[in-house]
């Protein structure tokens, strides 16, 4: 009986079935497969094809952008779909639609009464809200796919933003910090990735539903979309779907007979530009080295805590040399709290027995303010302070920092040893050191700490796009389609960063005379190496970078102490690494004195025996917390400005009431320019109308 093969090369795994048509006629799988390719995808094919033992059998290769890589017969994913449908559902069994929820893209095929494709609705390119993101954002709880499906099964939804994925990552790492559990995180991402097919979904009024795709194997998404959706359905053969619409393909049209695996792939010219090699920018930094004692009985220290979204590290200083004797480096993994812990016990175990005295802490990070009442400090940081100072004191000329953290990437200008001017990575997340090791895990299959050499040995890096965590995502796809070498892959990949930083953090900002570049990044060499090249400047990476936060915020403690402005304390390693957190029951904000309406839900912990109140969208209770009672209506700058805005600058004026009207959308830069065109259009005799709220209808016109 003739056998035929078809393949479905997807964004991150690489599927293939056999089928053969029986001696009565009908079709039958004769087995199949699915691997995660990796970042290898043509390797993996050809890895599947000879196990499957192709040569000498009709092959037919489907996908949406691998397939233009073969120069045998290939047909695309909607094609390959509508083969697999109607020869699982030859009657059509009523469905109006399929949903191809894949690793990278969202798609919906809707169905006309012959069930054959009438129209194909797509997502947006952005990562969030994929299958990929889902589990690169468990990952950084330290979380597997079945322990996250275990624990988050019956917890309540914490909501996240499926805007961005740097706004959800944000959501993710600002809940953790404020003590929600891990459970709940991992459920709100389901529910927003459910959110984003539902919104697919309801572009056509669609109900009942065939789902394919590796997103069908997350049980959390799948129950949230199945309440909407109750006539929803997956299949058993979902991971192989497109690849057994290929093989039919194969089958009615004899194809001919594969000869040889060798000539399967084309190579063709490249699609990107290509950035010089790393190597040949190494003379442009400059790694600076430190020293590093270990500690005296009974010495005077100050220790530095820097819990950060990805990572969390602890520096024990000198009081008085300001020399490190202790230091510690590791993941968050979304537990502030049980990472300073763990900082806490190694440092004690780095001391060896050796007494001291700690007379004071710092906490700085975006997990700061519940690392510091864990601790039972006030001397809580911003990382922009924390990083100067650090920077500052190994060389008091310099003026310009370059940082890279796990979740975000700031600018910072030095004036007279004081920072002056600062900007943050605001909507993107493809300049972080997460999406560094993320893109280079999840696509590409190295580990962080292997990016550093293949990057610096390559000799062709494609110049990829800078603008958007998706869009880069997208050009590793590509350049793996066009059989780029992965070492090239990783070089553009780090040049897409430090390209990202430089157009969309720094801008037209000045860069110093002398520039430092920090975070935990700059372990990878080959970045600050790509800085450099990409800048034209000479860049100094300071000893230990990735704890510049944590002994900045120790010396602050220090000059903080020194002015009077912070008490002295006394504190144990033991004691804080085993002092426990225990989580009560959660409370809803009223609002109270402030009349705001947010009704925040607000954790409780208690620690050594005192319960502290924390989280919610403003810093009430960390105020609380920190015994300070300040004034509403004198910090509602809001209300304020709002005052000036409306009210000061726009004064009433007489217009006729059949005058012309202009309107405006009450957005954006409106919000700062109103008098100027209010005043404008006023003095004209026009009335001018800005909307009080959002007409959704017209919200949905702009973005179809």
């Amino acid at each position: 009986m003739k056998k035929v093969i078809g393949v479905c090369l997807g964004a991150s795994s690489a599927s293939i079935v056999q089928l053969e048509e029986t001696s009565s006629g009908g079709i039958s799988i004769v087995k199949a497969k699915t691997l995660a390719h990796n970042g290898s995808p043509i390797a993996v094919a050809e890895q599947l094809l000879s196990e499957f033992q192709a040569v000498g059998q009709p092959v037919v290769f489907t996908g949406r952008k691998f397939r233009n890589s073969v120069n045998i017969p290939n047909i695309t994913e909607p094609e390959s779909t509508e083969l697999a449908f109607n020869y699982f559902y030859p009657e059509g069994s009523g469905f109006e639609a399929i949903a191809s929820l894949g690793g990278e893209t969202f798609m919906v095929y809707t169905l006309d009464a012959h069930g054959k494709i009438s129209d194909v609705i797509t997502k947006n390119q952005c990562a969030a809200g994929t299958g990929e993101f889902f589990l690169q954002q468990i990952s950084r709880m330290d979380l597997d796919l079945e322990q996250s499906l275990a624990i988050a099964r019956d917890a309540q939804p914490f909501r996240v933003s499926g805007r961005c994925s740097v706004f959800c990552k944000s959501d993710c790492t600002h809940a953790l910090n404020k003590g929600t559990p891990k459970e709940e995180v991992t459920a709100g991402l389901a529910q927003m990735i459910a959110d984003k097919i539902e919104e697919l979904l309801n572009k056509k009024d669609l109900s009942k539903i065939l789902l394919l795709g590796g997103v069908t194997k997350n049980e959390l998404v799948m129950n949230f979309v199945r309440s909407r959706f109750p006539e929803a359905q997956t299949i058993e053969e979902s991971s192989y779907f497109e690849a057994v619409g290929a093989a039919l393909f194969a089958l009615q049209n004899n194809t001919e007979k594969v000869s040889g695996l060798s000539d399967i792939f084309t190579k063709h010219r490249s699609s990107f530009a290509f950035h010089k090699p790393l190597k040949d920018f190494s003379h442009l930094v400059h790694f600076a080295e430190g020293t590093s004692r270990s500690a005296h009985s009974g010495e005077k220290c100050i220790l530095g805590l820097d819990v950060g979204s990805t990572t969390t590290k602890a520096v024990i200083i000198s009081e008085e040399t300001e020399e490190i004797l202790a230091k510690v480096y590791l993941y968050t993994h979304g537990n502030p709290i049980k990472a300073a812990r763990e900082c806490y016990a190694q440092l004690l175990e780095k001391l060896s027995g050796t007494p001291i005295n700690i007379v004071g802490i710092g906490t700085t990070g975006s997990g700061r303010h519940i690392a510091g009442i864990h601790a039972g400090t006030l001397g809580v940081i911003n990382e922009i302070t924390a990083h100067s100072t650090a920077a500052v004191k190994f060389d008091p000329e310099v003026d310009t920092i370059f940082e890279i953290g796990g979740q975000d990437a700031k600018y910072t200008f030095i004036v007279n040893r004081v920072p002056a001017d600062y900007a943050m990575n605001e909507a993107c997340s493809a300049g972080t050191g997460s999406f560094i090791e993320e893109s280079a895990s999840e696509s590409l299959g190295v580990k962080v700490t292997e990016v550093e050499p293949l990057a610096m040995a390559a000799g062709n890096p494609p110049n990829f796009s800078d603008q958007c965590a998706a869009f880069i995502s997208s050009d590793i796809k590509t350049a793996q389609q066009e059989n780029i070498a992965k070492n090239d892959i990783l070089a553009g990949l780090v040049y897409s960063v430090c390209l990202n930083y430089v157009n969309r953090v720094m801008g037209n900002r000045p860069q110093g005379n002398k520039i430092f570049m920090q975070g935990g990044v700059c372990y990878n060499k080959a970045i600050p190496i790509a800085m450099a090249a990409l800048t034209g400047k000479k860049i100094i990476v300071p000893p230990e970078p990735g704890l510049m936060g944590a002994f900045g915020v120790a010396l602050e403690v220090k000059q903080k102490q020194l002015a009077g402005v912070l008490p002295r304390g006394e504190f144990h390693l033991a004691e804080l690494a085993a002092r426990e957190v225990t989580s009560l029951k959660p409370f809803v904000c009223l609002g109270g004195k402030e009349k705001c309406d947010l009704k925040c839900s607000i954790n409780m912990y208690e620690i050594a025996g005192k319960k502290y109140p924390f989280g919610g969208a403003c810093d009430k209770y960390y105020s609380l917390n920190q015994g300070k009672n300040r004034s509403v209506d004198e910090y509602d700058f809001v209300a304020r400005r709002n005052s000036l805005l409306y009210e000061k600058y726009a004064p009433k004026y007489e217009i006729a009431a059949d005058a012309p009207k202009v309107g405006m959308n009450n957005s954006f830069y409106l919000h700062t320019l109103y008098p100027l065109f209010y005043n404008f259009f006023s003095k004209l005799g026009l009335r001018f109308i800005v909307p009080q709220k959002i007409d959704e209808r017209g919200y949905d016109r702009e973005i179809s």
